[in-house]
Order: structure tokens, then C-alpha cells, then sequence
């Protein structure tokens, strides 16, 4: 699987059945641009029509989210440190 998907794009057992293959390891916020682990706390409180899946941090990455702050505290000081000044950098405050 090299794409990402909406939670409400598919059934309940085709869901089940990525997650028995592996196919989707981590799920993302579509309007925060956020993605994290399947059992982090955040995530699992979010609208199911936010919620999209992946099958990698590369692919989420690749596709313009970055790591939660919550269950990816690693991933996301490294995100931050990488990405973070730049995004703001580019920010205007009036």
C-alpha cells in the first residue's frame, strides 16, 4: 500500500483486514496534518472523517503531515528541530 486513504472511504472489515496484513501501521488527522500511532490517545478521539491511515512515517511525512506530539515524542523533537523553524520562518504575524 503506497497511499493514504480515509478512514470513511472504507468498510469496517476491509479495515480489520489492513490492519491483520500490516498495511496500515499509523493513523493521521487530515485537517491538523498530524499522524501518530493506531492506540495514541489523540488520535483515537478524532472524527472518523478525519482520519486517515498509512502504511509508513515516510509516506505521512512524504505526504505533508508530521509526527504527534503525544505518542511520537521522539519523531516529532526531530521533525521540530528539522522542519519546524523553516514552517515558520515563512509565517507572517500582523
Amino acid at each position: 500500500m503506497n497511499k493514504f486513504f480515509y478512514h470513511h472511504q472504507i468498510s469496517s472489515s476491509q479495515l480489520f483486514r489492513l490492519l491483520r496484513n500490516g498495511e496500515v501501521k499509523l493513523a493521521g488527522n487530515r485537517k491538523l496534518k498530524i499522524y501518530g500511532r493506531l492506540d495514541c490517545s489523540s488520535g483515537k478521539r478524532m472524527k472518523a472523517n478525519n482520519r486517515v491511515f498509512f502504511s509508513s512515517a515516510d509516506e505521512a511525512l512524504a505526504m505533508g503531515y508530521r509526527p504527534c506530539g503525544h505518542c511520537m515524542k521522539e519523531a516529532y523533537e526531530k521533525w521540530k528541530k528539522e522542519y519546524g523553524p523553516r514552517r515558520h520562518k515563512d509565517t507572517k504575524f500582523h
